[in-house]
C-alpha cells in the first residue's frame, strides 16, 4: 500500500489550556484516551492513544519559574492496542496490560514527579506500581526557555505506549528569549517527527516477532523498529503552506528507533539556534541536522524570496544507525509550500548572539565514571543491550552527590549508536574518541586509536541526550541537582530501553 505524499496539511498542535490558573500556581488535568484519528486521507481512520484526544498530544506552554501541577489521568481501555511481550522485565503476566506514567523529557523535577518507570498507574488509579507516590505531579520549571517533550515511560511497555501515540511537546518560555525577536506566534511551530507502519485497514502495525521468529513465544520484543512512513505532528508526509519569511521550527525526533539526517532539497542553510536543553550561544548555519531518538534541534528556516517554490525536508540517515539496511531508509519527511502571501513585513531576526553557556570545567569534576554499553544474548537467543553490563534490577551503582560535577565515559562496545538520556540534569559533551574494542573486551583497558574529536557544532550547548557511537568513548560532564532522589538513565531507542538498557541512579546528599 503506497500512500501519496503532500496531500494532507501539517496539523498545528493545539496549546493546552490549564484547568486552573492563579498568580501562585497553574493546574492541568490531562486525560489519556483511545480514539480514532485520520493520519492520511487515503487511510481509514486509525485507532490511536493520545493526551486530551490529540495525537500527538497538545503542547503545554509554561513560563520559566511558573509552578505547574499536572494530574495525568489514565482513561485508557484494559486491552493494549499492540502486542505485549510478557518476557520483558516489568511487563510480566502479574501486572495489568495497560498502565501509564508520564515523563517530561528534559525537565528538572523532584523524583516523585519525574515519571519513574515503576510509578505506573492504571485507569482510575485502581492499580499502581511499586514506586507510585502521588496522582498530581509538580513541575517547578526552574529552567530557561527550552523545547521539552512529555511521553509515556512505563516499565516494559514504553515502546508500545509511545508508538500508540502517548507523546507531546512541553515548552518553557522566558523574557530573555522574547527579547531576541525570533520568529514567534504562528511562525514558531513545533514539529514532532515519527515513523509508523499501517495495516491495509488503517490500523497501526507493530510487529509481534522479529524477522526470525522466536520459537515458543507468541510475542517477542524486536531489536529495533522502522516504520515505512514518516509522520509529522500526526500526519503522514504532510505539507505546510508558508509565507516568504523566516519561521522557527522546533524539531523533535519522536521515533522509537529511527535516526534522521535532515536536509532541505533546495540546498539552503538551516540556522540552528538551540539544542535539547535550550538556546545556544551563537546560531550556526548548517546544511544537515542529525537527530537521534529524543534529540531536539531549534532551527530557523528562511523562506524569503522563495515565493512559489516547494521545498522538501529530506532524510538520509541509515537505519539502523550507523550500519544500515538501505531498505529501511525513508527519504521524505514533509514539504514546505511557499504559497501564502506575506501578511506583514518580517521584522524577526536570526540573532548574532543569544545567551551565554557556562562551560563546565573538567578539573571541577569530583568523580569520573567508566560505563560500558554492552551487547548480550538472552535464553531465547535474542540480543539485548545493557548499560555497564547490568540489568535493570541490579543494585544501584551510580549515586552522585547533590551539587557535585561528574564526567561519564560512555564506552560503546556494540555496533549501534545509542542515544543516552539522563533524567533530571543537562550535560555538556566533552569529546568522542575512537578506541580498540577487541583490546577492551580482552583486558578491560581503553586503548585509543585516534585523537579526541570535539562535539559537532550542532551539539555545542546544553544537552540531555547524547549519541554514543560504536567503537568510540563519548565523554560528558554534568552537575547533579537541584533535587536528590531516585532517577534513571537509559538508551532512548525505546526497544532497547524496554529490554534492559536502562538503569536507576540516585542523587544523594
Amino acid at each position: 500500500m503506497i500512500l501519496s505524499k503532500f496531500v494532507d496539511e501539517l496539523p498545528i498542535l493545539p496549546i493546552l489550556k490549564p484547568t486552573w490558573k492563579d498568580p501562585l500556581l497553574t493546574y492541568y488535568e490531562v486525560n489519556m484516551t483511545e480514539f480514532k484519528q485520520s493520519l492520511h486521507n487515503e487511510l481509514n481512520d486509525t485507532t490511536v492513544w493520545g493526551y486530551e484526544g490529540s495525537f500527538p498530544g497538545p503542547t503545554i506552554e509554561v513560563e520559566s519559574g511558573e509552578r505547574v501541577f499536572i494530574k495525568w489521568i489514565n482513561n485508557l481501555p484494559d486491552k493494549h492496542l499492540l502486542p505485549i511481550d510478557y518476557t520483558v522485565h516489568g511487563a510480566h503476566n502479574d501486572v495489568p496490560q495497560v498502565r501509564t506514567v508520564v515523563h517530561v523529557h528534559g525537565a528538572s523535577v523532584e523524583p516523585d514527579s519525574d515519571g519513574y518507570p515503576d510509578a505506573w498507574f492504571t485507569n482510575g488509579f485502581s492499580l499502581v506500581g511499586p514506586k507510585f507516590k502521588k496522582e498530581v505531579y509538580q513541575y517547578d520549571n526552574n529552567q530557561r526557555s527550552v523545547t521539552q517533550w512529555y511521553h509515556d515511560h512505563t516499565i516494559g511497555i514504553t515502546r508500545l505506549n509511545v508508538y500508540a501515540g502517548l507523546a507531546g511537546f512541553y515548552l518553557i518560555r522566558d523574557q530573555r528569549e522574547r527579547l531576541l525577536n525570533l520568529p514567534s506566534g504562528k511562525y514558531d511551530i513545533p514539529l514532532m517527527i515519527q515513523d509508523r507502519s499501517f495495516h491495509k485497514d488503517g490500523s497501526l502495525y507493530y510487529p509481534n516477532q522479529p524477522p526470525k521468529p522466536i520459537k515458543g513465544l507468541e510475542t517477542s520484543i524486536i531489536p529495533e523498529f522502522f516504520g515505512k512512513t514518516i509522520l509529522v505532528n500526526g500526519k503522514v508526509w504532510p505539507y505546510l503552506k508558508v509565507e516568504p519569511r523566516k519561521y522557527r521550527f522546533r524539531l523533535l525526533n519522536g521515533s522509537n528507533t529511527r535516526f534522521y539526517r535532515i536536509k532541505l532539497d533546495s540546498g539552503q542553510l538551516i540556522y540552528q539556534i538551540g539544542t535539547d536543553s535550550g538556546l545556544m550561544e551563537y546560531p550556526i548555519g548548517i546544511h544537515e541536522i542529525l537527530l537521534a531518538p529524543a534529540e531536539r534541534a531549534d532551527v530557523i528556516i528562511n523562506f524569503t524570496n522563495l515565493e512559489g517554490k516547494n521545498i522538501i525536508m529530506t532524510n538520509d540517515a541509515p537505519a539502523p544507525f550507523p550500519d544500515a539496511d538501505p531498505a529501511n531508509v525513508v527519504s521524505i519527511i514533509m514539504q514546505f509550500s511557499v504559497s501564502l502571501p506575506l501578511t506583514n513585513i518580517d521584522t524577526s531576526v536570526i540573532p548574532q548572539y543569544m545567551e551565554p553557556i557556562q562551560k563546565l570545567q573538567e578539573q571541577s569534576a569530583s568523580k569520573i565514571r567508566y560505563l560500558t554499553l554492552n551487547d548480550n544474548m538472552d535464553q531465547y537467543g535474542r540480543e539485548f543491550m545493557l548499560l555497564d553490563n547490568k540489568q535493570w534490577d541490579y543494585p544501584i551503582t551510580e549515586n552522585p552527590k547533590l551539587g557535585s560535577t561528574e564526567i561519564w565515559y560512555l564506552i560503546n562496545l556494540t555496533t549501534d549508536t545509542h542515544p543516552i538520556h539522563i533524567h533530571l540534569i543537562d550535560f555538556q559533551i566533552l569529546d568522542r574518541r575512537p578506541f580498540d574494542v577487541d583490546k577492551y573486551n580482552k583486558g578491560g583497558v581503553i586503548h585509543y586509536t585516534g585523537p579526541a574529536m570535539p562535539p559537532a557544532p550542532q551539539e555545542r550547548g546544553e544537552k540531555d541526550t547524547v549519541r554514543a557511537n560504536p567503537k568510540q568513548v563519548t565523554r560528558i560532564i554534568m552537575k547533579f541537582g537541584p533535587y536528590t532522589g531516585l532517577y534513571v538513565w537509559h538508551c532512548h531507542i525505546l526497544e532497547h530501553e524496554d529490554y534492559e538498557m536502562m538503569r536507576p541512579y540516585m542523587v544523594i546528599r
